[in-house]
């Protein structure tokens, strides 16, 4: 087991939404790091969830924030600040689309269903950033997660590939402008995992088993590896690297 001290940071992870979520293989390589942690949920209906899992972690605070909602996110960073005061380490692991804007055409997405996925799944990492700023001091980092669609046409992943498009930019401009700031951004592009919301996505099983045939290793991964990965991306080991999209997906993304 490869172990970083982080006693004494804190870092907000948004996104956990059960055992299974690449958020909460995130969270729990930090809370093993000495990281106290502050995980956010949606609202009312998932509290109860988010609480079963982070009861085994000491002292994690519990932020109710609907990233859809100014309003919500306001409220959210004014608990932060006022229970907390600082944030070392910003995890951004939302994602949202319609379930029928990831089935048939892309091009019968409707406007809606496209301005929704890249405000939930993309925007929320600017907004989510803004209210973070001021909590921030050098040497804080963001990461945030996304999927080989961004840069591929992957078949139903459809306006989902949109928005982590988006998100990878927002990746580099953000790390641009923060760069003076001390604070780097990140993103983990992982391979296919059998998340709740990948499991959503028409064809995923045979997505994972032609994933497994073509990657350079031969496999999937796991959602360990990914919480390593943004691990390193947040401390001090990866102190070099800024807006880079680090891709955890055993190779698959150097073939053809």
């Amino acid at each position: 087991m490869y172990t970083i001290d982080l006693t004494g940071k804190t870092a907000l992870i948004a996104g956990v939404a059960n055992h299974r979520s690449l958020a909460w293989a995130v969270a729990k390589e930090l809370a093993r790091s000495g990281v106290r942690l502050m995980v956010s949920y949606q609202s009312d209906r998932f509290r109860d969830g988010v609480q079963k899992l982070t009861h085994e972690i000491p002292e994690t605070v519990l932020v109710e924030m609907d990233v859809a909602s100014d309003e919500s996110m306001d409220r959210a960073f004014g608990q932060i600040q006022e229970q907390v005061g600082r944030i070392d380490y910003l995890v951004h692991a939302v994602a949202f689309a319609k379930k029928e804007d990831l089935e048939g055409a892309f091009y019968d997405t409707s406007r809606d269903g496209y301005h929704l996925a890249l405000d939930i799944s993309a925007y929320s990492l600017l907004a989510m950033t803004h209210r973070a700023l001021p909590m921030m001091g050098e040497g804080a980092s963001i990461v945030s997660l996304s999927y080989i669609a961004a840069q591929r046409a992957v078949p139903n992943y459809n306006v989902m590939g949109t928005a982590k498009a988006a998100l990878e930019h927002a990746t580099r401009q953000l790390a641009h402008e923060l760069g003076p700031r001390g604070i780097r951004v990140n993103c983990v592009s992982a391979g296919p995992v059998s998340t709740l919301s990948a499991r959503g996505i028409t064809g995923f099983t045979s997505m994972l088993g032609y994933h497994s045939e073509k990657a350079p290793l031969r496999r999937n991964i796991t959602p360990h590896e990914v919480g390593m990965a943004a691990l390193f991306l947040l401390s001090p080991l990866a102190s070099g690297i800024t807006g880079e999209t680090l891709y955890v997906d055993a190779g698959y993304h150097i073939t053809i």
